[in-house]
């Protein structure tokens, strides 16, 4: 009976993780559910490029498992099945909101039901992989968890990779918006800069300055400038790479001139950059 209690514990601690992931996967992916340009996204997205999209979203839950999964991994292997449980999630989520919806009707394609849902459960997969973390009671069998998290935070390049998680987050939201465009066509080129400039002080500030709860501890013996090139200027580098290639995937920079990319480039890597600094917060 004993030993029956103590295999049944592990499983049923699995199913309310798995509860907790439905629960993360709609949350964050709610605000794309009910997005019209997102769910037309599916349908005309060029497949390659959706592919390539879903194995980057793939092995950044793969990273992203070993901040915060379903239960605490201790090798590759296990953080491959905590993404695919996340992803698997992510899909289910998707597709069940989007057909209450009405969005996936009987006398669609199956191109288009598979491409709508792709696009959608990429969100819902974050919002599963992290759920545990936001949504999770903190019990005793976490505290030593919460340790080794803290040791793995403060590698450099696990910064690095949750600035990259939070930045395609972000920049995966509003990439698809014609508003990405518009906003980028009407500003002048002091306007680019004074944006170039506050993103990279919104960076900082979220991340080092104003106290935010979970907000990173200065590496020791880590002076403002070594901060602001290592951690504040990298992050803002990711969130340009994160954003042209966003900006690539969803074909918004198609038969765009050098001047247009710089500018929607530009445009995104604002939000870009905020999701970086809150990836480092909330993960």
């Amino acid at each position: 009976m004993a030993s029956r209690a103590a295999s049944a514990h592990p499983n049923k601690k699995y199913a309310i993780g798995l509860a907790r992931a439905f629960g993360g996967a709609i949350i964050f992916g709610l605000p794309n559910l009910m997005t019209m340009e997102m769910w037309f996204l599916g349908f005309y997205l060029d497949r390659t490029r959706l592919v390539l999209f879903l194995l980057v979203n793939f092995a950044i839950l793969v990273g992203l498992s070993r901040f915060s999964g379903f239960e605490e991994t201790a090798s590759v292997k296990e953080d491959l099945l905590d993404a695919l449980a996340a992803y698997g999630v992510g899909v289910i989520a998707s597709a069940a909101t989007l057909a209450v919806f009405g969005i996936l009707l009987p006398g669609m394609s199956l191109g288009e039901i598979v491409g709508k849902i792709a696009v959608q459960s990429v969100p819902a997969s974050f919002g599963a992989i992290i759920a545990r973390r936001q949504m999770g009671d903190k019990t005793d069998g976490e505290k030593d968890d919460e340790h080794d998290v803290a040791e793995r935070r403060g590698a450099y390049g696990w910064q690095l990779f949750l600035m990259v998680a939070g930045a395609l987050f972000l920049a995966f939201n509003l990439a698809p918006t014609e508003e990405m465009i518009l906003i980028g066509f009407k500003m002048s080129p002091w306007h680019g800069i004074a944006l170039v400039l506050l993103s990279v002080l919104i960076l900082h500030a979220f991340v080092y300055g104003v106290g935010f709860a979970g907000q990173e501890q200065p590496p020791e013996g880590s002076g403002f400038w070594r901060l602001l090139i290592s951690y504040t200027i990298a992050g803002y580098g990711i969130a340009l790479l994160v954003s042209l290639y966003v900006l690539w995937t969803f074909g918004r920079l198609d038969g765009a001139d050098l001047t247009q990319i710089a500018s929607i480039t530009g445009v995104l890597a604002f939000p870009s950059a905020v999701g970086a600094a809150i990836a480092r917060l909330v993960v």
